[in-house]
């Protein structure tokens, strides 16, 4: 995964301070492997970047402990609640992925760069840009070869980039000629600042196509300029969207009316930018939000944010028609599901370049078309919106905004429905009794064995009873699917957790990683590697599928690992000879996800939370289901911080017991399945119940 070799754009974050030396999970008997277990949580338990692509991760993992007494730069519900406000979104409903600056889309992921697709650009400064030489970045140090009327320059320089002063009225800028395929081309993005320009003042772009020896009088686009004084602005245009962006392009002209003479305008940098934008982003904000609030009960926090978690929502659901085709069908340029390879039936590889493009996490990977995952993640989030939006219609005392964004809940659940009935078997391969990755414009089905797609499937509750059992059936080696490359014990290779895919793929990927063959399966993350996070979801499949005792029994292999790791001097050191792998992040090329960026390491010990304690934060309370191994004769979590109260919970196998610390603000209640109207206030002391089975 060519976005773990980026590690010098992240910084881990400082450690959180929280009751870290007490212990949080007991289990009588089993104490040298819940050391293991709490050690692997600390280790983990650090602030991530300020990104979206770790929404449906972190938080979860991590709102629920008590920092009451931690600092306020650590505490870690007003560090999520100021990121969840200020994430971007943009004027139509787009969540940006936040990442740090690349040379793609401006809100999305770092990657395709222009120069690797073959488009034009111009980088009048290459300050805070990651990428070098290696990736064909040059500074423009010229700009004799543009056309220039009505300004003249100002500067040009290394930090700040082209300065131009207005001499009158009206002025242009015409670009250098180039020879452009707009495919690879959708956006062009522009990075720039203006000072005094201006409130009447106007920008336009044109462009002329191949054979065209004048700008078309009729083809002049509106652009928004730089709107406040030297404050520096990025914006991606949706050329695209224009019907005259068609075939081959061969110039640009910027265009300015009534700007005030003596104003300036500094253009950083002006590219081409493939369409990087990730469909899952809008997802996974909402998890992120949802889990904020059921964790927090911040009801401030929903009145600033609920309208925005709605318009989130709306634009997907538009974007991706989901109510029309139950499914998410990702209409951008790249983004067909189709590869960036093409192989004849000689071998010979040729790369199309545009095509392929990532859609997640996954970043190499043609995710895309009709997208499996993405699905899995709308179902997901449409359920959670619908539960608080019936939550909010039936606690009017909150005052919680209402209006034309917000959805009916039952509308929501029926839509909910309806993606897991369609998507079952839209997505399911018969062949091998799995899901596959993605369907791509053609309707082709692309399964390599994506264990994380199939194991989230069964965790989010997509999958049904019967795909359940054949997944696990698959991944826990009790069938075998037919063309793996990995099959039976094998797919445990890496002792943590399961392969992320088990066939191997030489052929689909985006054309920027051009010869995937030369690397040995489970070389790479994403072709027979893993990633440590994600056996947290093989954990609560295993749980819901082959019970409490197989979870035990597949956490306890996972910390004998850990405890190897750590007698070694940790991950870089096990695995320095390379003997047991391969380790990616920190800057280098690798099989194994564990640490560096790979902040979703820190899921793993929430299997005893979410899993065997089955405890679930509400916005009017907590539900609490255990599902205990038959090995264990009570399950003790301390330290969870619901709401504004802190609980310490013990269950058996018939029998809970809360300690409750402190008094809420306002009611909660504990509920148990089947209980819906549960009476059991949650409120300074002890309670004891006996759930029904």
């Amino acid at each position: 995964m060519l976005r773990l070799t980026l590690s010098a754009a992240f910084a881990l974050s400082a450690c959180i301070a929280s009751k870290s030396n007490a212990e949080i999970f007991e289990v009588p008997g089993q104490e040298r492997e819940l050391a293991r277990l709490e050690e692997l949580f600390r280790l983990h338990r650090v602030l991530g970047p300020d990104t979206t692509l770790w929404d449906p991760w972190v938080p979860m993992s991590v709102l629920w402990l008590d920092t009451t007494n931690a600092p306020a730069t650590t505490d870690l519900r007003s560090v999520y609640r100021e990121r969840l406000l200020r994430r971007r979104i943009d004027a139509e409903g787009y969540v940006s992925t936040q990442q740090h600056e690349g040379l793609a889309h401006s809100e999305g992921w770092p990657f395709p760069l222009w120069t690797q697709a073959g488009g034009t650009g111009w980088m009048f400064t290459v300050a805070g840009v990651p990428y070098g030489e290696g990736f064909g970045i040059h500074r423009t140090t010229t700009v004799t070869n543009w056309t220039v009327t009505g300004a003249t320059t100002d500067a040009l320089d290394a930090t700040t980039g082209w300065t131009l002063r207005f001499d009158g009225a009206d002025a242009s800028l015409a670009s250098p000629e180039f020879a452009l395929d707009t495919h690879v081309a959708p956006f062009l993005r522009l990075k720039w600042s203006a000072h005094g320009l201006g409130p009447s003042s106007r920008v336009s772009l044109d462009w002329r196509a191949d054979g065209e020896k004048e700008f078309p009088a009729d083809r002049t686009l509106q652009l928004e300029g730089p709107s406040r004084d030297d404050a520096v602005e990025d914006v991606s245009v949706p050329m695209y969207r224009q019907p005259g962006w068609t075939g081959k392009s061969v110039q640009f002209r910027l265009n300015f009316s009534r700007v005030a003479p003596g104003s300036k305008l500094t253009l950083q940098r002006v590219f081409t930018a493939i369409d990087s934008r990730h469909n899952i982003n809008n997802a996974v904000y909402i998890q992120a939000c949802d889990d904020y609030a059921r964790w927090s009960g911040d009801l401030d926090f929903l009145r600033r944010n609920v309208q925005r978690m709605r318009l989130a929502l709306a634009w997907a659901l538009r974007e991706f028609k989901i109510p029309e085709k139950n499914v998410v069908s990702v209409p951008w340029i790249g983004h067909d599901g189709r590869s960036g390879h093409l192989i004849n039936a000689a071998g010979k590889r040729t790369l199309k370049q545009g095509d392929g493009v990532g859609n997640n996490y996954w970043d190499l990977l043609p995710f895309g078309g009709e997208d499996t995952l993405a699905t899995i993640y709308y179902f997901d989030a449409i359920r959670r919106m619908a539960a608080m939006e019936r939550q909010i219609a039936h606690h009017p005392e909150w005052n919680l905004p209402g209006g034309p964004l917000q959805f009916e809940a039952n509308e929501l659940l029926t839509l909910a429905n309806a993606m897991q009935e369609h998507g079952n078997d839209h997505f399911w391969v018969d062949e091998t009794e799995r899901f596959a990755g993605w369907r791509d414009a053609e309707g082709r089905a692309y399964d390599y064995g994506f264990t994380f797609v199939n194991n989230e499937a069964i965790y989010y509750g997509f999958a049904g009873q019967t795909q359940a059992k054949s997944i696990r059936d698959w991944i826990d080696g009790r069938r075998l699917a037919p063309g793996d490359t990995s099959t039976g014990a094998d797919i445990y290779h890496w002792r943590f957790g399961p392969r992320a895919t088990t066939r191997r793929n030489t052929e689909t990927y985006f054309w920027g990683w051009s010869d995937p063959a030369s690397i040995p399966f489970g070389g790479q993350v994403q072709d027979g590697g893993a990633v440590l996070g994600f056996s947290f979801h093989d954990l609560m499949a295993r749980l819901e599928v082959n019970g409490p005792d197989d979870a035990w029994n597949r956490l306890r292999e996972i910390l004998q690992w850990f405890d190897e790791v750590q007698k070694a001097g940790g991950y870089r050191k096990y695995y320095a000879d390379k003997t047991h792998g391969t380790l990616q992040g920190g800057g280098t090329a690798g099989g194994l996800g564990l640490d560096a960026e790979f902040f979703e390491s820190v899921m793993v010990p929430q299997a005893m939370l979410y899993g065997f304690l089955g405890f679930h934060p509400r916005l009017d309370g907590c539900l609490i289901a255990p599902r205990l191994p038959a090995a264990w004769p009570r399950l003790t979590v301390r330290g969870i911080r619901l709401h504004d109260v802190t609980l310490d919970v013990t269950a058996e196998a018939r029998h809970l017991k809360v300690q409750v610390h402190g008094q809420p603000a306002r009611p909660l209640r504990l509920f148990t399945p089947g209980n819906e109207q549960s009476t059991v206030e949650i409120r300074d002391g002890v309670i004891e119940i006996t759930p029904k089975l």
